[in-house]
Parts: C-alpha cells; sequence; structure tokens
C-alpha cells in the first residue's frame, strides 16, 4: 500500500506541543487517573463511561464520495455520501478545536498480523482512555518498527467536538467521516471508543477484498491438530465468547483476513461484550480483565471498585478491551491455516430456528448474504430489546463494497477448500424473546464442538418444515428436545406463526440478491406463503 503525503493539517495536530506519542501502559494509566477521565478497577483495569452514546451511531457514518473511491462504494442508507467540501471544513474545525488541547495522546501500529498484508495505522485522541483503548486493541509495533513506521491511514478522535448538522452537512453532532483519498477518519460527538475500532475495520473491509484478500467480520480458533474455525455473527451472538476455548487456541475475536495463506487477525486484541460477565461461564474472558485493559460502561461498587457486570443501569453493551495477550491459549502471530469449519451465529429472537444445522453450500452462500439475527440490546443508539435484523455477511454496517463482492469470495474459499458449514442459534429457545429463554452456552458450546470435531457428520438428521435446515437427532452433552425447536414450544400453534413469519421475512430480505443464482435463491426456507 502507498504511503500518503500528510496533509498540512494533520502536520499541525502532530506538531503540537504536548503530544504524546506511543506512550506504556503505565504512563497512560497515570494520565487516565490524573486527568479523572476513568477509575482504577479492583482488577486494575481502567473504567470509563461513554456518556450519551453508549454503542455505535450507523447514522452518522459517511463515507467522502470522490474520484478515488466514488465507483466502488455500495452507496446507500450504509454507506451515505458526504462531499469533499463538507469534509474538508469539518477537518479543518476538528484540528483547530484540538490544537487547543492541553495534550493529546497518538498511537502508531498496525491493522492485520499478517505481515504482507497489514495496514500501518496512526490514531490521534483527546481522551488518554480512548488511547489506552486504541493501544490494546491493534497491533503495536514490534521494538525497533517505530523508527520505521509510516502510517498509511489516520484516525482524528475529538470526541467532545460538536458537529452543527445545518452547517457541516452530518446528521446530528456526531460523525465518523471517511475519506480514502486523504487516507483520514475523522470521528467526533461520541465517547464510544467501538468507534475507532470499528472504521478501521470499514478501511480494511475496502482495502483487503481489492487485493483478493476476503475481509471477515468473525472470530476464530485454532485446534491441536491445527483445524481452523471461524465463526460469523453481528455484536451479540456469542463470536468473542465461542472463540474463546480452552481447548482451542484463539486467533482472534472479531476481524479476519483470508489470504492465499491462511486466516489472519486484524486486531491486535478483543472487545469482549461483558453483560452478566462470570469467572464460571467465561472464564478466560472474565480473567483477562486485568491492568492495561479498559471496561466500558461497566458499573463500580463505589468501595471496593469490584466490576458489576449485571449491572445494566447505563446501558447492556457494556464492554471489555484487552490486549490478545491477556488470554493464556492465543496463537501468536495470529494467522493460522485454511478453516475447516465455519460457523454461522444467530441470536434469533423468535425461538424458531434449530440450535445448529449443517448447511449446503447453496444454504451457507444464501445465510451469508442474509445475515439474519436479532440485534441486541444496547449495540447502538435507541434499540433497547431485540430486533429481527439482516446484515448482509454478517457485518453490512462495516462494507464499503457491495455484499456480492464478499460473497463470492466466500464461496469460492469453501469450494477450494472444501470447509463445512453450520448455522448455530444462541438465541432464543422455548418460545420467542418475551415467552422463552435464551440458549444454555453449556449447550452452544457442546454443539460447536461436535461441529469441530467431526461428530455430526454422522448422526441421525431430520429436516425442519420450516427452514429446510438439517438438524441433528442427537448432540453429546444436549438434550434431544432441545435440538428441534418445536419440541421446547407448549403453544405449537404460536411456533408455527413466528415460523412463518420469519421465513417470510427471508424471502422478502432476500429479493434484493437479484444477482444471486436459481440455486441460491432455491436454498432459503421451505416455507413460502
Amino acid at each position: 500500500m502507498k504511503t500518503v503525503e500528510q496533509s498540512y493539517l494533520l502536520k499541525k495536530l502532530l506538531a503540537h506541543k504536548n503530544l504524546h506519542k506511543n506512550l506504556a501502559v503505565p504512563r497512560l494509566v497515570e494520565r487516565i487517573l490524573t486527568r479523572e477521565e476513568g477509575k482504577l478497577t479492583a482488577t486494575g483495569a481502567i473504567q470509563a463511561t461513554t456518556g450519551t452514546y453508549t454503542g455505535r451511531s450507523p447514522k452518522d457514518k459517511f463515507i467522502v464520495k470522490d474520484d478515488s473511491c466514488e465507483e466502488f462504494i455500495d452507496w446507500g442508507s450504509v454507506n451515505q455520501a458526504i462531499d469533499e467540501e463538507s469534509f474538508e471544513k469539518l477537518y479543518e474545525k476538528v484540528v483547530d478545536y484540538l490544537k487547543e488541547k492541553n495534550e493529546l495522546f497518538s498511537f502508531n501500529g498496525f491493522a492485520g498480523a499478517d505481515f504482507n498484508y497489514r495496514l500501518p495505522i496512526q490514531v490521534i485522541n483527546e481522551y488518554a482512555w480512548h488511547n489506552l483503548f486504541t493501544r490494546q486493541l491493534f497491533i503495536t509495533p514490534e521494538e525497533g518498527e517505530l523508527e520505521t513506521h509510516k502510517s498509511e491511514f489516520t484516525v482524528v478522535s475529538a470526541p467532545t467536538f460538536k458537529a452543527d448538522p445545518a452547517v457541516d452537512g452530518t446528521n446530528s453532532e456526531t460523525f465518523i467521516l471517511v475519506s480514502f483519498k486523504k487516507r483520514i477518519i475523522l470521528i467526533g460527538g461520541t465517547e464510544y471508543a467501538g468507534e475507532i475500532k470499528k472504521s478501521i475495520f470499514s478501511v480494511m473491509n475496502y482495502l483487503l477484498p481489492r487485493r483478493d484478500i476476503l475481509s471477515m467480520h468473525c472470530s476464530a480458533n485454532v485446534g491441536q491438530e491445527g483445524d481452523v474455525a471461524l465463526f460469523f455473527g453481528l455484536s451479540g451472538t456469542g463470536k468473542t465468547t465461542l472463540s474463546a476455548d480452552p481447548y482451542r487456541r484463539l486467533i482472534g475475536d472479531d476481524e479476519h483476513g483470508w489470504s492465499p495463506n491462511g486466516v489472519f487477525n486484524i486486531e491486535g486484541g478483543c472487545y469482549a461484550k461483558c453483560i452478566n460477565l462470570s469467572q464460571e461461564k467465561e472464564p478466560q474472558i472474565f480473567d483477562a480483565i486485568r491492568f492495561g485493559s479498559v471496561l466500558e460502561n461497566v458499573i463500580l461498587d463505589e468501595e471496593s471498585r469490584i466490576p458489576d457486570y449485571d449491572n445494566t443501569s447505563l446501558t447492556e453493551n457494556t464492554r471489555a478491551a484487552y490486549p490478545l495477550e491477556n488470554i493464556d491459549n492465543i496463537i501468536s502471530p495470529s494467522v493460522a491455516g485454511h478453516p475447516n469449519a465455519i460457523i454461522f451465529l444467530t441470536a434469533d429472537a423468535s425461538g424458531t430456528l434449530p440450535p445448529i444445522s449443517k448447511l449446503t453450500k447453496e444454504q451457507a452462500m444464501y445465510h451469508f448474504l442474509s445475515g439474519y439475527t436479532s440485534k441486541l440490546a444496547g449495540t447502538e443508539r435507541g434499540v433497547t430489546e431485540p430486533q429481527a435484523t439482516f446484515s448482509a455477511c454478517f457485518g453490512s454496517p462495516f462494507l464499503p463494497l457491495a455484499p456480492s463482492t464478499y460473497a463470492k469470495m466466500l464461496g469460492e474459499k469453501i469450494d477450494l477448500y472444501d470447509t463445512n458449514v453450520f448455522l448455530v442459534n444462541t438465541g432464543w429457545t422455548g418460545g420467542s424473546y418475551s415467552v422463552g429463554s435464551r440458549m444454555k452456552l453449556s449447550y452452544t458450546r457442546a454443539m460447536v464442538h461436535a461441529a469441530l470435531e467431526g461428530e455430526l457428520n454422522t448422526i441421525e438428521t431430520t429436516t425442519d418444515d420450516i427452514f429446510g435446515l438439517e438438524m441433528p437427532m442427537h448432540v453429546p452433552g444436549v438434550p434431544d428436545e432441545v435440538l428441534v425447536p418445536l419440541n421446547t414450544w407448549k403453544d405449537k400453534e404460536a411456533y408455527y406463526t413466528e415460523a412463518q413469519t420469519l421465513a417470510m421475512k427471508f424471502h422478502e430480505n432476500f429479493k434484493k440478491f437479484k444477482q444471486a443464482s436459481d440455486e441460491i435463491k432455491q436454498a432459503g426456507p421451505l416455507f413460502k406463503s
């Protein structure tokens, strides 16, 4: 990737008289406490709150429409356009605003663990705690690499700067602007640190496919025999939890690339949801939250400073950011071979999708393009209870290119490497969201292990008459009745009503994929009306 000459505005920021560059974790913690941006918890982690916005602001994200990217971007409600002039004016305002701050913080590092495909990045933060978050989520340079580091993309984060929509061309006071020509990401009006992470991921989703690398919103791990598994799914579906497996080494928990060499992590850390987190249920994540980690919107006991992971008074979207090395059984560097199995995760609030089913190639492509899940509370502004949603490729909010681009690449790789694909429902069982209960994590883990170990290849199956999915009749460690959703519902009529309603939502959503083959279109739910 060609290094872009720094603009005069960026040079002005980098010349700030009190710019702290690449501070070590202890020094960042000191600055956070001195500036009263956060609190030190009993675990040694930093706790910070994000104010008004406790989740992403997708309606405030824009891509600058210019001659470098106009013909490639899939413009629309996800990839909203903003003109170059508006970007430049807002960029100058933000720089002038940050210049007046007493101190700023910068981080130089990488996105992409594979040396051949990594992107050198730079992040300039108004907040010290955002800089600590950045340091833990991206890849820190090895000794000596900083001397030769030349950033190819820069994030400028000014959470306390608020835009004026009438003047600045934004939708609200909040903005996330990406300029591929200037190689700048401009963030303001929100203290939610996740915008920094996701903006870089969106950039990688633009750059990597143009180099014939599939970028993926998924977690990944590797077994003792070198077998690699990918876990696709939106926030809250279980990617982080299921990939942090004591019997498998973690590659990464959220964002990966799939190159001719295999899979590589895009990040250097984990950003785990920690609502109802316990050492008993998720020991790896629980124990990873220690000195240098960041807890976002987690409530603390005022005296002991012990985190209360069950407290949702601020948001259900409580988060923990920590470096990969805080997990005991990781693979380092975060690269591995080609996937043997792919797991599509959905948190189905209707409670009608099977807990696990093995997909044909055509079904895999159908469900990848559909990307069905229930958007969980807190992951975005205004979402207070699960909402059915279809997010192409299980990551539509972060895809600058058309979904068909990523789907075509995935299909080719499934064929080339003979990869097995499963659909796993981590959502509700025994009824819909208001009636049933969330699937037990122990059951989901047992099903995933059975899939990865090949135990489902010869087990008797039955076909779901609504969705056409092949459901195993037996899975070690899981009650048989759980495996067939209809058997868990007391009200069978209500089940069929919910299932048929969801099937029709699948069909309606898939109408937009006009270029899909007839084989893929016919791989959806059997029920049509």
